[in-house]
């Protein structure tokens, strides 16, 4: 079957040195863009992330820190990537928890303006969890009746999820071939951030889900309490955080002067 889609989207993956958002570093990324008419294209890249990778990891997914000491940085591949995927949806695994924000911050990180808001992410994990409850290899064997060989290599694992999606839309009739029907059905909490610290309430205005201002508009905290906003930009909170929250108190401050 063909995906129906309005513009093309990207499915992709990440290798990386571990799961912290805002400290791991992304040492293999996979991108399988799937266009309006069926064509595909895809790109796979080792990145030399700059750290050294732990042994756990190494034992997931193979990748030593002697494979990717001469690779190029994500920030010398970073445009290259970004003109990928710039004018696609983007899809993935687990991807609206990990992959897209931890892309998000290697993006920031090297200076490219990275956003979501006009694209959707569709993240084939939900769609699976809400259907069956199963890993990637389960699903692929569940879906595809195929076994998963290579897993835990971006590009196999890339490809697999695309299958899976396609196999999810042929297989229940309430899964739409459409993408924002696929982007709201695999979303979880809506959150203006990745990482869940500024959340929608039921007006779906933006208010902070954690610490002493939980529950709170963010526009009202700081303009109450100005210095929170310089303690939020200098704490440990990842980039995307950071520039959510900047975007909100400019729009604040220009709608006050408009």
């Amino acid at each position: 079957m063909q995906l129906n889609l309005t513009k093309p989207i990207c499915f992709f993956d990440l290798e990386t040195t571990g799961v912290n958002i805002s400290k791991d570093r992304i040492v293999e990324i996979s991108i399988l863009k799937v266009f309006p008419n069926g064509t595909e294209e895809s790109k796979t890249w080792l990145v030399n992330p700059e750290m050294t990778i732990p042994k756990e990891v190494i034992e997931i997914h193979g990748i030593t820190n002697e494979k990717v000491a001469n690779e190029p940085t994500f920030k010398e591949l970073s445009k290259e990537i970004h003109n990928m995927i710039k004018d696609s949806d983007l899809g993935g695994f687990n991807s609206n928890r990990f992959d897209i924000p931890l892309l998000a911050e290697e993006m920031l990180r090297a200076d490219i303006d990275f956003d979501m808001k006009n694209r959707l992410a569709i993240d084939v994990q939900t769609i699976f969890h809400k259907m069956e409850q199963r890993t990637l290899s389960a699903a692929y064997k569940f879906y595809c009746d195929k076994n998963l060989d290579g897993a835990h290599s971006a590009e196999a694992d890339t490809n697999a999820t695309y299958e899976v999606l396609k196999a999810q839309i042929e297989k229940y009739d309430e899964v739409e071939n459409n993408t924002k029907f696929l982007a709201e059905f695999s979303s979880r909490k809506k959150f203006a951030d990745f990482a869940g610290f500024i959340a929608y309430n039921k007006e779906g205005v933006e208010c902070f889900s954690f610490g002493k201002h939980k529950g709170k508009l963010v526009t009202e905290v700081l303009e109450k309490e100005p210095g929170y906003f310089g303690w939020l930009l200098n704490a440990d909170f990842p980039l995307y955080t950071k520039k959510v929250l900047t975007s909100i108190k400019l729009r604040s401050f220009n709608n006050k002067l408009g």
